[in-house]
């Protein structure tokens, strides 16, 4: 009996915790985002300029966003589209447990996890579907102000906490469906990029079966000493999404691969050994590669001399992003206006939703409004993302970032480099143990000095 009601304390415990994260990571101060009509804003490679046009025309209240003066711009709708078309990854809770601990939400751990996946996310958006891809149901999603986001946690929080007294389980159920959008599609074309967007969201689903998701992620985290509920870095999320896409066996995923640049090195040759692998006599054509950069901006301080850089790299069609944030807290970097950087924000915690389901609902998987912060306030350490269709592509790309980076580095060294030749010419061992081991012995030592050295994130 006494065995009984500690295990009914521990439940009561779990549940309380549970609700308690569902209100500290819903509690989203919901302010508008400003932006200049004076100045162009820049979304992953793409420019827009809200450009004065009528006195008359305000920018819609369920946007999200503000421009100065109350003045809508030229191409403020198209904006809106585009950034909310980008999927977004956040906290979940209530997803099956993962294995090895009683976890069943990362509130409060996987922030970096859920920026890396928002990075993958964009690199397959781009492989699949094209940078001009946009979801043509991106306007429709219900957008929230303060008073509504406010009153929307509390009830959640009543809710969800209720529930858990229960023992049941409240699940948001959104409106747009599968069988609601397939019906707006005109042409093969459209129905294609639907049934790929969707897949792709799928990947990314919290399940153990989902090839990107938190659960394998965690697991690949696992052969370099991390497990479920510690914090994670920006360069050791790069390495282990470089190994979930390596160790991927869908049979879409067979023209992709990921390179991580070691020391703040691209090598050439490796990169291009990479997407040369799958030439055989069947397949002639070379992969594409998503090449993830950590590097740091500076000391205990981001150094605001890198500023025009890193509006550079953004500024590139072929970028798909920056895991990074500040002190405390990671963000998905995806723009800028002026020098404040535009992200997504994982802290938001929502349900869990199952995506094996065929019309599984799309709408938590998009970020409703943009926000901004100053560069000034982003943390040093960050893993910046490119992605290269072929070997041609990536000839060019690594020709222009390398322009950039000698015009960016004035007298001090560059923040990174493309170096012709493999890493073994430079004394680096690629060799791994056996099978089960999915990190080499030197892969392991880099990620136990990555862990070390970047911040703490909550």
């Amino acid at each position: 009996m006494e065995a009984t009601g500690t295990d009914e304390v521990d439940k009561l415990k779990t549940k309380f915790i549970s609700a308690w994260n569902n209100m500290k990571y819903s509690w989203v101060l919901k302010t508008k985002t400003y932006f200049s009509r004076n100045s162009p804003v820049l979304l992953l490679g793409k420019c827009y300029h809200f450009k004065y046009e009528d006195e008359d025309k305000t920018l819609p209240t369920e946007s999200g966003c503000t421009i100065e003066d109350h003045v809508i711009a030229g191409n403020v709708e198209e904006f809106r589209k585009d950034f909310i078309s980008r999927i977004w990854l956040t906290y979940r809770e209530e997803f099956p447990q993962i294995e090895g601990s009683a976890l069943t939400t990362d509130c409060g751990w996987g922030c970096t996890l859920r920026t890396g996946q928002m990075l993958l996310a964009q690199g397959l958006i781009l492989h699949f579907l094209g940078r001009a891809w946009t979801w043509p149901d991106a306007l429709n999603i219900e957008n929230s102000d303060s008073e509504s986001w406010t009153s929307h946690t509390v009830k959640k929080f009543t809710a969800s906490f209720e529930a858990s007294l229960s023992g049941e389980r409240e699940f948001k159920t959104p409106t747009i469906s599968l069988k609601e959008t397939i019906g707006k599609y005109s042409d093969d074309h459209e129905m294609r990029n639907e049934v790929y967007h969707r897949k792709i969201i799928s990947w990314f689903g919290d399940s153990p079966l989902a090839l990107f998701g938190l659960h394998q992620l965690i697991e690949y985290g696992k052969k370099s000493g991390k497990k479920a509920g510690d914090w994670y870095g920006p360069a050791v999320v790069a390495h282990i999404l470089r190994k979930a896409v390596e160790e991927a066996r869908h049979p879409d995923l067979q023209g992709i691969t990921i390179y991580v640049a070691q020391d703040c090195t691209v090598y050439n040759y490796d990169v291009i050994d990479k997407q040369s692998a799958s030439m055989t006599s069947d397949n002639a054509d070379d992969k594409a590669v998503i090449i993830l950069v950590p590097v740091r901006l500076g000391g205990e301080r981001t150094n605001t001399d890198y500023l025009e850089f890193v509006k550079g790299i953004l500024s590139l069609e072929y970028c798909v992003g920056i895991i990074g944030g500040k002190p405390k807290q990671s963000y998905y970097f995806a723009g800028f206006q002026d020098d404040s950087l535009i992200y997504m924000d994982p802290h938001y915690c929502q349900s869990f939703v199952d995506v094996s389901i065929k019309d599984f609902p799309l709408e938590t998987f998009h970020c409703p409004s943009p926000k901004k912060m100053s560069f000034r306030k982003m943390d040093p350490s960050c893993t910046i993302g490119f992605y290269c269709r072929n070997v041609q592509d990536f000839e060019r790309a690594s020709e222009e970032i390398t322009k950039m980076l000698k015009f960016s580095s004035k007298e001090k060294y560059p923040l990174f480099t493309f170096v012709n030749g493999h890493s073994r010419d430079y004394d680096f061992t690629s060799t791994t143990t056996n099978e089960e081991d999915l990190f080499s012995e030197d892969e392991k030592k880099q990620l136990k000095r990555f862990s070390t050295e970047e911040f703490v994130l909550l």
